[in-house]
């Protein structure tokens, strides 16, 4: 031991000669302890001792392993070793490219690879577009005239929505953030059904205790809007998990903005995703703006899509704007997420024309310029539709058409809403316990010896 301490302490006198001596002479848990040393050592390797090893040859020493200087055996994989001190550059030296199929003017790009959509697959995506754009135009007018409370629209992102919905299947679970409502009107949730959801009447499937545009359905495999950024990551992991080990042919998609990938869920889904092999596609869309936050003050990484690498997720950047391509790369995406039962991150580059919603003013903080050319030059619809009209798939008299019947549609979805009754007030208390519990009782009890006291202060629209 003394040799030892000899060569750790002055390595460059005692020699590395000495060093496979001891080796030699040692047993094998004290050679791994040499190792180790040597390790160590050699970060502080002079010329003289490098020039010393020289002299300690394979043939003067032929019982000596020389392997771990190849490279280590950890966790994850062989790590080879380098003598080059180099830092990893914080960005690559080019950023990712963009998926694309269609160019602004509609036309395919050249040797563009892509899937095949016939007409009635086209034609219905391109409906359920111009349906959502309608839907969010008119309820967002219903927001400003105080017949809701709240609203948030999808402008801009429709193809992101209604391309990701036709690659899916319906027993894909999807667990939203709150600007996927087309995944549901793709799916056959009806303009009552969103208007009864925003109005909160009786018929509304979350019983009026959701704030507007927190939709869900059980039946078309949606799984609440929760208001918290980025909480459903982590549980779509855990879901996909469960399709895992119950064999299904199914996938989960979990979508978020780029303001959720500073959350915390946001590492903690995609790690937990990414270990234990669930079968879950994560959709970025990034549309340039958190709230107010620029995409420049939000990361400095090469957008989103690099960030999959670090987690050991495949990933994908995509022009959320061209449906084409957010179709292609989702059907492939989600093949690969069930074939090999792994992970994918999705980045879909896109811009929020609106609000981000009925509570923000984003004049104040972006150039009307700026919006003015993505909602016409860089739109998704007017991209999506030159296509599929020159194909002789759809017409101007179809478009004027579909405008004027949907209109109508969620006008009168809208009339129906605001005469329905609403929930009574019993069901702020139930579906929560089998047996409700005493303290919730006794807020129940309170509750209606306040409304007796102060009857005036309570909806009248509301049964007790």
């Amino acid at each position: 031991m003394n040799l030892l301490r000899n060569i750790l302490k002055n390595p460059t006198k005692s020699g590395l000669c000495d060093c496979h001596a001891l080796i030699s002479i040692h047993s094998s848990s004290l050679v791994g302890k040499i190792h180790a040393s040597h390790s160590w050592v050699s970060r502080f390797e002079s010329t003289e001792a490098k020039q010393h090893a020289r002299l300690c040859n394979h043939e003067e020493h032929e019982d000596y392993d020389f392997s771990h200087f190849q490279g280590l055996d950890f966790p994850g994989g062989k790590v080879t070793f380098t003598t080059q001190m180099k830092f990893i550059s914080e960005c690559p030296e080019k950023r990712i490219p963009c998926y694309r199929v269609l160019d602004d003017d509609g036309y395919p790009i050249a040797n563009s690879m892509y899937e095949q959509v016939n007409k009635e697959t086209a034609v219905k995506m391109y409906e359920n577009m111009v349906t959502l754009q309608v839907l969010d135009t008119i309820f967002y007018e219903a927001q400003r005239q105080g017949r809701i409370s709240f609203y948030l629209t999808s402008t801009g992102e429709e193809a992101i929505n209604i391309a990701t919905a036709a690659a899916l299947t319906p027993d894909d679970v999807v667990l939203p953030q709150y600007r996927e409502p087309g995944i549901l009107l793709w799916r056959g949730f009806t303009l009552q059904e969103f208007a009864n959801q925003c109005f909160g009447t009786k018929d509304d499937l979350g019983k009026g205790r959701q704030m507007p545009i927190h939709y869900g359905s059980k039946n078309l495999n949606y799984i609440t809007v929760s208001s918290p950024i980025a909480t459903q990551l982590p549980q779509a992991a855990g879901v996909a998990y469960s399709l895992k080990m119950d064999n299904k042919k199914a996938c989960v998609v979990a979508f978020t903005g780029d303001g959720a990938t500073s959350e915390g869920d946001f590492h903690a889904g995609l790690n937990f995703a990414a270990v234990m092999e669930a079968p879950v596609m994560f959709i970025c869309r990034n549309n340039g703006w958190a709230i107010s936050t620029p995409i420049t003050e939000q990361f400095r990484s090469d957008g989103v899509v690099i960030k999959g690498q670090a987690y050991g997720i495949r990933s994908i950047r995509v022009d959320g704007n061209d449906a084409l391509a957010v179709y292609s790369a989702i059907r492939a995406a989600r093949e690969m997420v069930i074939r090999e039962q792994r992970p994918i991150l999705v980045e879909a580059l896109t811009y929020r024309v609106g609000h981000h919603s009925t509570s923000d003013d984003s004049t104040k903080y972006r150039a009307m310029q700026e919006i003015d050319h993505w909602r016409t030059a860089r739109s998704p619809l007017g991209r999506f539709r030159k296509w599929v009209q020159r194909n002789g798939w759809w017409s101007d008299r179809e478009e004027d058409e579909l405008r004027g019947r949907v209109r109508k549609q969620v006008l009168s979805a809208i009339q129906v809403a605001e005469k329905m009754e609403k929930p009574s007030l019993t069901e702020l208390f139930s579906d929560v316990y089998h047996e409700m519990p005493s303290n919730l009782s006794e807020q129940e009890v309170s509750l209606r010896e306040t409304i007796k006291r102060h009857p005036q202060e309570f909806p009248v629209d509301v049964p007790l």
